[in-house]
């Protein structure tokens, strides 16, 4: 006899299908330890962390709860190469595999965080990272440069908070490639596109003052065409001031140390560019509201010191008016007075004009006669006295030849005196070995004193 046996497979119900392969994986597998680099590594406001494993060939989905993240001693970066410790299974919802990480630990750097960190360090051995090369940004500038995607979320971004903040302000773009093949050649060739719209003389638009080098967040991967070494080396090359916003705020570059200033987001280089235009609305508004106060305080001080001066004008010029009346008047009464005393006087002053001119001729001849007598007289005792001088003269000439003591020394005298001119008199003033000079009647002869 021949048994049937029915070969029709079971039919599962989806949940119980992932049931029975999570069991499966569970009783196989666990707890597992895996290990592998970190890829596209996110931590949610719960805390929840999540992200790949993967090697070269291969990826498994991760998620890492908050209490297990709280336990860990470093930053889980992307590349970095890890150990991972948990339970693999199915997260039913998708029907993925997944492996619940409980622990964490570090097993080297992955190779692309390795290549990071060579040329992090090659760079930054050759100065491009200087602080003292950052430059500081314009708070207004003239125009604004952005190098993204076209099609990127960071260019929307970028122009959302551009047309809120400085809406002003004109804008170029040049659009790149932001990942994949190409994406960092391109990137160059857009920012040394970007540097000749900086010029002065530009014809085409007002020079760019500021460029923007922006794109939204990813894995390590994602983002690695902005850790390209040409690229970095364009950057420094900016004839302006760059920012870079590359990624969110865990995710560092090498175009984010090159660059003037690292922003966190997208819209944060977009906020970095320009001080808001509200701002400086509301800096003129005060400005034109305390300009307004002083104005019209200084128009009521002008005010008060007009009518001041005009009440103190008109006062001064009533009591100067008056003033000047009275004196007018005094003077007329002054110049009326000599006109009729001058009319009663006249006969008199023509009698005292003629008693003066004969009194004038009479003494212009009195003098005359005098002058002549007192010229006889001078002629007289000059004639007289001059005979008499010479004889007193020739006698004062004797006595005073009698007592010059060149006389005295023709007799055979002579005169002593030391090297400073002074004269000797005294035996006491001679010292030995005393230099003196005597002056003779023909000369001077030095002496050495030698007292024996």
């Amino acid at each position: 006899m021949t048994e049937n046996v029915d070969l029709t497979p079971r039919a599962w119900s989806v949940s119980a299908l992932c049931r029975a392969v999570a069991d499966s994986l569970d009783a196989q597998f666990n707890p597992v330890k895996v290990r592998g680099e970190i890829s596209g590594f996110s931590r949610a406001a719960s805390g929840h962390c999540y992200f790949s494993i993967k090697d070269d060939t291969g990826q498994i989905r991760c998620a890492m709860f908050r209490r297990a993240a709280n336990l860990l001693d470093f930053p889980p970066r992307d590349g970095e190469l890890v150990e991972v410790q948990g339970r693999l299974g199915l997260y039913e919802a998708r029907g993925d595999l997944q492996l619940v990480v409980e622990s964490m630990s570090r097993a080297g750097q992955g190779a692309l965080f390795e290549q990071f960190l060579r040329l992090k360090a090659k760079l930054e051995g050759e100065g491009l990272f200087d602080p003292a090369l950052k430059r500081e940004l314009l708070a207004q500038p003239r125009a604004i440069g952005v190098v993204t995607s076209l099609g990127a979320a960071a260019w929307h971004d970028v122009v959302t908070a551009l047309e809120r903040r400085v809406p002003h302000i004109p804008v170029l773009m040049a659009p790149a490639l932001v990942q994949g093949a190409g994406a960092a050649t391109t990137l160059a060739q857009a920012l040394q596109s970007l540097y000749h719209f900086t010029a002065e003389d530009n014809p085409l638009c007002p020079p760019v003052d500021v460029i923007l080098l922006v794109r939204g967040g990813g894995s390590m991967e994602d983002l690695w065409s902005f850790n390209d070494e040409n690229l970095a080396r364009v950057i420094a090359q900016s004839p302006v001031p760059l920012i870079c916003g590359v990624g969110h705020e865990t995710d560092f570059t090498i175009a984010d140390f090159v660059a003037d200033v690292r922003a966190p987001t997208p819209t944060s280089a977009a906020e970095m560019a320009a001080t808001d235009r509200g701002v400086g609305i509301e800096a003129l508004s005060v400005l034109e509201h305390r300009l307004n106060r002083g104005l019209l305080r200084q128009q009521d001080r002008q005010a008060q010191r007009l009518d001041s001066v005009a009440a103190r004008l008109g006062v001064g010029l009533a009591r100067q008016q008056d003033r000047q009346a009275q004196r007018l008047s005094a003077i007329a009464n002054r110049l009326s007075r000599p006109q009729a005393l001058l009319g009663q006087h006249l006969p008199w002053l023509d009698q005292l004009a003629h008693r003066l001119h004969v009194s004038v001729l009479n003494d212009l001849t009195d003098s005359g006669h005098r002058l002549e007598r007192l010229n006889d007289r001078f002629g007289f005792n000059r004639a007289q006295q001059v005979p008499q001088r010479a004889q007193r003269l020739e006698r004062a000439a004797l006595r005073l030849s009698s007592v010059d003591p060149r006389q005295v020394l023709e007799r055979g005298y002579a005169w002593l005196s030391d090297d400073k001119g002074q004269a000797l008199t005294h035996a006491g003033q001679f010292q030995p070995g005393q230099s003196v000079q005597a002056t003779l009647s023909d000369g001077v002869v030095p002496l050495v004193v030698s007292l024996e």
